[in-house]
């Protein structure tokens, strides 16, 4: 490809618009351009990447027996409202209807139109296990779409079903798809964690994330670096601090508290650690069109984990209770809400809150705490769920050592669905026994534009993206430095010709610029080797190739330079990391 014929318009300056490193370099190295919020088009540099990507993708795929098909995007409500799901997308689902009034929406996911055709087409456990995928267009009306590529409502994904016939079969598939993922990021050159988490609305009883490191990621991830646990923070348990004081229980105390209504203000006004105190929080469980109040109790230094507390729950949706609903149950307004007294209410209790001795909270009553508050004595605790969210240098729930923290981008979910959708949507086999018995089932997404932009979240610097070989538009740049000097643009010619032979992806930057301006759009498109071709250097029949990623540069003879780039490219090729 010649940079004169290429359809890659580079901007100087920042879009407004972008919010993230990897949504800045998309826009300014002419990659992408939006068309609506969170809906972009792929201009030729970004398709090439995707592309690749999808390579990667379906070469393991197939490894692992993986058959690809093609799944509508349009589905019929009532496959959604069989599998109970209609609801319980809730507004992210973009439904309409067609000329005759019926309702359809556009596919987030797929489990449902898999679970039809497989309950239509096989029924003997003789054409088990199945694992089938697609690379298909998914919608998802994101209340908010930001940060470029990686929450959009429009995107493309790899998504594969397993179909077995038992759990054991399940597992099976399942370690599959964890192998071939993690060959995948691999290939893809990327630094990433495999982390447990929280299934959500897909459902089922285990599922875990595969997470590229970046410090921009919206995900974070909680995991111990002396054994090999790792977890998404709306999943991560740490190991219990909830050790029996020998501490004399001190009779009950109402004090004053004017004014002072959160943790920090009250723990410095009473010169109380906040660990010794109890969080009251008010929240309303959401099903459907009911609700109803929960009273949530934690340790005063730490947060819920809402993820945790609507799995426990089991409700829809959760929301914290607004001001007049937090006064018509406990008395009083927000900042004094208490346990003590509390009647008729459902109240939850963290696993580190009955263990707090002497604690403090509030009174129910404005202006006004107890302290030596302690549970069981003073109020009654019958329902205590881990739901908590885990903080750097809580302990492993595995080994007891200190957790650490990071921070990173989902780019890959793997999920055990087991029968929740066979046994809804009444997908069954017979055994070997002639036994009607529902498919076990797994699904397993990658985000093919999600992982494009992780990578570069993880690879760039101040000038631009440094791609990963294996993913890189193109693997080479040749940059005469002046297109005008008949010499340069022979030998420019000459090796351009000589790398498409060799099958190198090669671009030539035959544009009547400054040098400046050619070198400048390579790095900020990333090529990953620059071939520069200058006077001075032909003088010594010479041409100098630059790593992208490290800066290095090496004279090369011209009748070695093909020969050497094949050589380094070789090299990246075979690169891999992971954690």
């Amino acid at each position: 490809m010649r940079m004169s014929q290429l359809f890659a318009p580079t901007l100087r300056e920042v879009p407004a618009e972008a919010e993230t490193i990897s949504h800045q370099y998309l826009l300014r190295a002419g990659m992408i351009r939006k068309i609506a919020a969170g809906i972009y088009i792929y201009l030729p540099l970004a398709q090439r990447v995707l592309q690749k990507i999808e390579r990667i993708v379906r070469e393991e795929m197939d490894k692992q027996g993986g058959q690809e098909l093609l799944l509508p995007a349009l589905h019929p409500a009532d496959l959604w409202l069989e599998s109970g799901r209609w609801d319980v997308y809730g507004k992210e689902l973009f439904r309409l209807k067609d000329r005759h009034e019926r309702d359809y929406c556009l596919g987030p996911t797929h489990e449902e139109v898999i679970t039809d055709l497989v309950r239509r087409e096989v029924s003997s456990y003789r054409q088990l296990p199945l694992l089938l995928y697609q690379i298909q267009t998914k919608f998802r009306d994101e209340i908010r779409p930001r940060f470029g590529l990686i929450r959009g409502r429009e995107f493309t994904m790899k998504d594969l079903y397993s179909f077995d016939k038992d759990e054991e079969g399940l597992e099976v598939s399942y370690r599959k798809m964890y192998h071939a993922y993690s060959e995948v990021f691999r290939r893809c050159a990327l630094e990433f964690r495999v982390v447990e988490a929280d299934s959500g609305a897909i459902g089922g009883s285990a599922s875990h994330e595969f997470v590229v490191i970046a410090e921009t990621g919206e995900s974070e991830i909680a995991y111990c670096d002396n054994c090999a646990y790792a977890a998404n923070v709306e999943r991560a348990e740490a190991a219990r601090d909830v050790t029996e004081s020998a501490e004399p229980r001190r009779e009950l105390e109402l004090v004053s508290t004017p004014g002072v209504t959160t943790i920090a203000e009250v723990a410095d006004f009473l010169a109380v650690d906040p660990k010794q105190m109890i969080k009251t929080l008010i929240y309303l469980a959401i099903d459907k069109e009911e609700y109803y109040p929960v009273v949530v109790l934690l340790r005063g230094d730490r947060e819920v984990n809402e993820v945790k507390l609507q799995n426990h729950l089991g409700c829809l949706h959760l929301a914290l209770a607004d001001a007049d609903t937090v006064r018509e149950i406990t008395g009083a307004p927000v900042g004094f809400a208490g346990p003590v007294g509390l009647k008729d209410v459902r109240l939850i209790a963290d696993v580190e809150v009955p263990s707090i001795v002497n604690g403090v909270c509030g009174a129910n009553r404005a202006d006004y705490h107890w302290v030596n508050v302690n549970p069981g004595r003073d109020f009654v605790v019958t329902e205590v769920a881990d739901i908590h969210k885990v903080v750097a240098g809580d302990k492993c729930k595995v080994c007891g050592h200190a957790l650490k923290t990071t921070r990173g981008i989902e780019v890959g979910h793997i999920f055990k669905l087991g029968t929740k959708y066979s046994e809804a949507m009444g997908a069954t086999f017979l055994d070997e026994k002639g036994n009607k018995k529902p498919f076990v089932m797994g699904c397993y997404g990658i985000g093919i534009p999600r992982t494009m932009a992780a990578a570069i979240e993880q690879n760039h610097d101040d000038k631009g993206i440094i791609w990963p070989m294996p993913i890189a538009p193109y693997q080479v740049v040749v940059v005469p430095v002046n297109s005008r000097v008949e010499e340069q643009m022979k030998v420019a010619e000459r090796l351009y010709r000589d790398m498409l032979e060799a099958g190198i992806e090669v671009v030539l930057d035959d544009r009547d610029e400054r040098a400046g301006v050619k070198f400048n759009d390579a790095d900020l498109i990333g090529f990953p080797l620059r071939v520069t071709i200058g006077s001075r250097s032909l003088q010594e029949g010479k041409v100098e190739i630059k790593k992208r990623r490290t800066g290095e540069t090496m004279p090369v003879d011209i009748e070695e330079a093909v020969a050497t780039l094949q050589e380094l490219i070789r090299a990246e090729m075979t690169k891999g990391v992971s954690l």
